[in-house]
């Protein structure tokens, strides 16, 4: 059955074409990943079809009472409500079908025959969607949910306002799983997971019976839950079976298959051009000559598929620092409240260091910390000479009205506009993102935009906070090879192994001296 239909749908943004007569089909139980580089419209996509655009063109059809389940990082957590609450939440439409079945026999007392067996029908009804929905285990799923996504941990009594932004997207996913919607549309939710939640949720997405439509640029996560792609590229939206080693190995094929096709049609063009020049005049070979140009004006013409610019990420090195970068002495972070046992670190020049561990337990905290933007509750940190840090903030706190060239004007005023433009070019950006304002990106591109600001200066530390967040398969793999080049310093927080593994020399594991208990 058709969960989802959608019809020669169009849309862009100003004068930026995103999607153009696309068409999609969504089968119960499909597992579907949908892919593409940074900016093709893969949010834009998930946005229309759960009706918060409206597209330009094309329809959008749902099976009728179908519940659909989004995970939206932007969703607002009240203060004072608790994780349990939030959670329990998801069961709200369960508890009205309660309250109205409870109402129905309130009135049985007073209803005709006829009315009496209408209510029995529909209270039964409501009982076999309490029944087939866990409604009487409400408590026990919650702690199931809570469970796997290390929400339990926390402590479900805290209070949403007071985690980390890591800990709000898994309330908010753990909220979802829990209203078990006939289709998930999951963007981007490894993004701020832990590596071993991230495990769990895969068991969880392979397993689930339902249909979902899946964002991720994390590929081995993706190979191992879905079972068909949706390649989104060039505004065109094109299906392929399999996971995504399997979408890649046809693409290269069909991709080869064109490239050939073209070529071969390219030659024959050639030759019937030069044919005709060289014999319209002639009166002997006149016809021939008319006949190729016929063929020539009915001619299919092949056209490849335009490029993308593909990201370049070379770093700017700085004078060479003081042999100690920093070194930390009895350093204890943290907010109102310690969040680290006593810390005694030390980043020598050259090293090159991951910081791993679980959501809330201070990584990014600690990070604030070294850099002297936060004050530490005790202890504290020495820093080299002649440090040029680049710092790569998690994401940009505030709504940034400038255009992209403007955003890198206002960091690099001596550059021209050609040499901003150029800039922005080779960080896999096109003359369409260049000028366009910076709020209207995608999350990919944001990052790239910051990332042209930090390539551009000089430094010889690079401190990036969750770098990959966002970035396509291609900008992913350009920044670790960039970062293997830099013969600076680096410290990262990553929740990708695949990513800085082949990266840093040495890991700190922040579980290992947080106050939290995970």
């Amino acid at each position: 059955m058709s969960i989802l239909t959608v019809k020669n749908v169009s849309h862009g943004f100003g004068g930026r074409a995103i999607l153009n007569d696309v068409s999609f089909r969504l089968l119960q139980g499909e597992h579907v990943g949908l892919i593409g580089a940074n900016g093709e419209g893969k949010s834009t996509f998930m946005n229309i079809i759960t009706r918060q655009l409206e597209p330009d063109e094309g329809k959008i059809e749902w099976a009728k009472k179908v519940r659909i389940g989004y995970l939206d990082q932007h969703t607002v957590l009240q203060k004072g409500q608790t994780i349990r609450d939030v959670l329990k939440s998801a069961f709200q439409y369960l508890i009205d079908m309660e309250t109205e079945m409870n109402q129905m026999y309130e009135q049985m007392g007073e209803a005709s025959p006829e009315e009496l067996e209408k209510m029995l029908a529909e209270v039964g009804t409501i009982q076999d969607s309490l029944t087939n929905n866990d409604y009487y285990i409400i408590d026990a799923k919650v702690q199931e949910i809570a469970r796997g996504l290390g929400l339990d941990e926390i402590g479900l009594e805290r209070d949403v306002h007071d985690l980390s932004g890591g800990q709000r997207t898994k309330i908010l996913l753990a909220k979802l799983l829990l209203e078990k919607p006939e289709i998930l549309l999951l963007d981007e939710p490894t993004n701020y997971l832990d590596e071993e939640h991230i495990v769990w949720l895969e068991r969880y997405l392979t397993a689930y019976e339902n249909a979902f439509i899946l964002i991720s640029h994390d590929i081995p996560f993706l190979n191992r839950v879905i079972n068909l792609v949706y390649h989104m590229e060039n505004q065109e939206l094109t299906r392929y079976v399999g996971d995504y080693d399997d979408f890649k190995r046809v693409y290269e094929v069909k991709k080869q298959q064109l490239e050939s096709a073209y070529k071969k049609q390219q030659q024959e063009i050639a030759d019937l051009k030069d044919f005709v020049a060289r014999n319209k005049a002639r009166v002997s070979t006149r016809n021939m000559a008319m006949s190729r140009q016929k063929k020539l004006d009915k001619m299919d013409v092949i056209e490849l598929k335009k490029e993308k610019p593909k990201p370049q990420f070379n770093f700017q090195e700085a004078r060479t620092p003081s042999k100690w970068i920093f070194e930390a002495k009895q350093l204890v972070i943290g907010y109102d409240e310690p969040l680290s046992e006593p810390l005694n670190l030390q980043m020598e020049r050259g090293q090159k260091i991951a910081l791993v561990g679980a959501n809330g337990i201070g990584k990014t905290t600690l990070l604030r910390s070294l850099l002297g933007e936060l004050k530490p509750i005790s202890g504290s940190v020495v820093r080299g000479d002649y440090l040029e840090i680049g710092y790569f903030e998690q994401e940009s706190k505030e709504k940034n009205l400038n255009s992209c060239i403007e955003e890198v004007w206002e960091a690099f005023p001596s550059y021209t506009q050609f040499e901003i433009r150029s800039a922005l070019a080779r960080c896999g950006l096109t003359t369409e993102h260049i000028e366009s304002k910076v709020e209207v990106l995608s999350g990919g591109e944001k990052a790239k935009v910051r990332l042209c600001k930090l390539i551009n200066r000089q430094t010889n530390v690079l401190v990036l906070d969750e770098p990959t967040n966002h970035l396509d398969v291609e900008a992913k793999e350009e920044l670790k090879r960039a970062l293997k080049a830099y013969k600076g310093s680096v410290l990262l927080i990553s929740h990708e192994p695949e990513f800085y593994q082949d990266v840093v020399d040495q890991i700190w594991n922040g579980e290992t001296w947080t106050t939290k208990i995970f």
